[in-house]
């Protein structure tokens, strides 16, 4: 009776998950069309809407793990880290995944995406310009705003992890990483604020005409340098990651060899080029490559400065510039496929840092 039986709550097991996967469905799909057809006021809206995402994704993962008990202890066993990983690696796919592969098609055709023109695009980019200048300003980008970040980050987490105001130092320094690059680049934005005449109302200029010089449009006229008072905005956000990611680490040190070095007659200097940065240095690779993917998407920051002008276009903004306002969709799709390019050795490298330390 036992070996007929298994066949029957096999059988029952599987109705009873498909039945339970097209409620989910149809539930969650009926409630898609309520808000999309809803004619309630908007606020109310977003309530439900809100409400319906935190309780929707619950049931979802309630139902689909009361579905995988029905199953044998070994069928279940299997199931189950599906049911809490495939949700959301279907919306990475559906959100990632399968607009990348249509932004690839795309960078095939002409502007309006009617005719294919092979790598008529591909070829046209290496020729633009604008291109070629968005390129250095990315490079700039790269270097500049890595490599201080990464510097200053590493000092500053030294110097406070040896400081009795270790919390409230820490704390200012990571306070810019709580606001978005739009409100960093509002912000920086009066701080280099220009208007002609002597009364200046941005911080930079105010303070230069207050010891006797002359007020500049920091971001617009001073060319190519302008370029770097936008990297000194990224420097001042994310200086504050690289600081507690390196203030953590260092802190895993052991006491043992630090105390030891100093007692064979070892610096300060010598024992933190000698011990402390080889025991971090994994650490230091994926700050460093975390950073080089931010830089080479930038974006916000330009576009609520300068907007791209003056010449501080990068690749983002320049995609930006021909997709949506020239409607080139062809030649913007390029672009977008180029700093998927551009972005992917670095993620790979990072993936595998991870993996060496153990994170999957």
């Amino acid at each position: 009776m036992g070996t007929q039986a298994k066949p029957g709550i096999r059988l029952r097991a599987v109705l009873i998950s498909l039945g339970i996967l097209l409620a989910n469905i149809l539930v969650n799909g009926l409630i898609f069309l309520f808000f999309r057809d809803s004619t309630l006021n908007p606020l109310l809206t977003a309530v439900l809407a809100v409400l319906w995402g935190v309780l929707g994704v619950y049931l979802i993962y309630y139902s689909l793990t009361f579905a995988a008990e029905q199953y044998p202890d070994k069928i279940r066993g299997r199931i189950l880290p599906f049911i809490f990983v495939g949700p959301a690696v279907l919306l990475l796919g559906w959100l990632l995944v399968l607009p990348a592969l249509r932004t690839l098609y795309l960078s095939f055709f002409n502007a309006s995406s009617d005719k294919f023109t092979g790598l008529a695009n591909y070829a046209a980019i290496f020729s633009d310009r604008l291109l070629g200048t968005a390129l250095r300003n990315n490079l700039l980008w790269v270097f500049v705003g890595t490599l201080a970040c990464v510097a200053f980050g590493l000092l500053i987490a030294i110097l406070a992890d040896r400081s009795s105001y270790e919390r409230i130092a820490k704390s200012i320094i990571f306070m810019p990483m709580a606001i978005s690059f739009v409100a960093a680049g509002v912000i920086w934005k009066f701080v280099y604020y220009y208007q002609p005449g002597d009364e200046q109302i941005g911080l930079l200029n105010a303070i230069v005409t207050y010891f006797g010089g002359e007020p500049q449009a920091w971001t617009s006229m001073i060319q190519p340098w302008n370029n770097f008072f936008l990297i000194l905005i990224l420097i001042w956000m994310q200086t504050g990651f690289a600081m507690v990611i390196f203030s953590a680490a260092i802190k895993g040190v052991p006491d043992d060899i630090l105390e030891a070095a100093r007692v064979d007659g070892s610096g300060e200097i010598r024992i933190f080029f000698r011990i402390i940065i080889p025991f971090i240095s994994t650490t230091i690779l994926t700050v460093t490559t975390t950073i080089i993917v931010f830089t080479l998407k930038i974006f916000d920051v330009v576009m609520v400065m300068t907007g791209g002008q003056y010449d501080t276009e990068v690749v983002a903004t320049q995609f930006y510039r021909q997709f949506f306002m020239y409607r080139n969709f062809g030649y913007g799709s390029t672009l977008a496929i180029v700093l998927l390019i551009a972005v992917l050795p670095v993620i790979i490298v990072n993936l595998r840092q991870f993996r060496k330390q153990g994170g999957f």
